[in-house]
């Protein structure tokens, strides 16, 4: 059984009031009856409900960050810049996958209500999210989209330039000279990945005629999916087969990589490679790719501050929506098509 703090009191020979004091306000009991309280708890090995204080003061330490795949390290790198500054306040982030599964999300959802936790940190699998994020933020539970513009004026978001970081990845390739381009990504419910996708759609018209912009689409992010994409690739004709491909994040590209060299396609040579988030890996693949760079610590951080100053100023708190511009990183998955 574990001790009671009515034990600790007796152990000690102190009232309940002088306990409360030495394990909230230690500054306010004088220390020989403060150490003997601490003796007590430590002979009785008494272990605080901060749970249930919590509740009693209506105000939960921890926050909560639900991501759609906690093995991309995309979001390992966001999670650790928002739990850098959760953590700084005294808090504990507690991470959920949504798996990019909207009911998986959901469940996530109900749990946390019911735990009243202190803020919640979201990127959204989808659009239909709306109305259940306003329940929590009506149960004044503050919320914060991550990697995603909110659209609400009362809602705060930290996001990045998609549809630029889609431009970018293809004007780099239209520039090097290549004329067939494939987009890998999807699915395209996911806002991200239709904002990349229109943004490269919008680039290349821009760039004039003759260049190609063909989908193909994925059943998630995963690097298996890139593998599934690329066999596809490589079963088409030559004169049919994109010279270039532009994939919606890292985890696709380093997977289409592994496709391409195993179908007996090389990178660059034979078809030129472009990522999207410039994770670790990227840098240290086998043929280093191409990415576009997201702010990925930053992102977490920026969120995070936004979310416990909003928690510590109810109904006094200016909802701000910050993008962050990315930015392209060239490496040898890409080079200029020669005639």
């Amino acid at each position: 059984m574990t001790a009671s703090i009515k034990e600790v009191a007796q152990r000690a020979g102190v009232s309940l009031g002088t306990v409360s004091n030495v394990l909230n306000r230690p500054d306010a009991v004088a220390p020989q009856t403060r150490q003997r309280v601490l003796d007590a708890i430590r002979e009785l090995g008494y272990v605080r409900n901060d749970s249930a204080r919590q509740l009693r003061a209506g105000r939960s330490r921890t926050v909560a960050i639900v991501v759609l795949d906690v093995s991309n390290p995309f979001f390992t790198d966001v999670v650790r810049g928002a739990e850098t500054v959760v953590e700084a306040a005294g808090g504990m982030l507690v991470v959920c996958s949504s798996g990019e599964d909207p009911a998986r999300e959901r469940h996530h959802l109900d749990l946390l209500e019911e735990q009243r936790v202190r803020g919640l940190l979201i990127t959204p699998v989808g659009d239909d999210h709306h109305r259940r994020l306003e329940r929590l933020v009506a149960r004044g539970i503050p919320v914060v989209l991550v990697d995603r513009g909110s659209g609400q004026s009362n809602r705060c978001s930290v996001a990045v330039d998609d549809r630029l970081g889609g431009r970018l990845a293809a004007e780099h390739l239209a520039a090097a000279g290549h004329r067939r381009i494939g987009f890998v990504g999807g699915p395209l419910a996911i806002p991200q990945v239709a904002d990349r996708h229109a943004g490269a759609s919008e680039a290349l018209a821009a760039h004039g005629g003759g260049v190609e912009l063909r989908m193909f689409e994925t059943r998630s992010l995963t690097v298996a999916a890139g593998r599934e994409a690329a066999e596809r690739i490589c079963a088409l004709p030559a004169k049919q087969r994109p010279t270039a491909l532009f994939c919606a994040n890292d985890l696709l590209a380093l997977g289409a990589l592994q496709g391409l060299t195993v179908g007996g396609l090389r990178v660059p040579q034979d078809v030129a490679l472009v990522g999207y988030d410039d994770i670790e890996f990227a840098g240290a693949a086998a043929v280093p790719l191409t990415s576009v760079r997201q702010p990925r610590e930053q992102l977490g951080r920026t969120a995070a501050q936004m979310l416990l100053e909003e928690a510590e100023n109810d109904g006094d708190h200016g909802h701000r929506h910050v993008v962050f511009q990315p930015q392209l990183v060239v490496r040898q998955s890409t080079s200029v098509v020669q005639g």
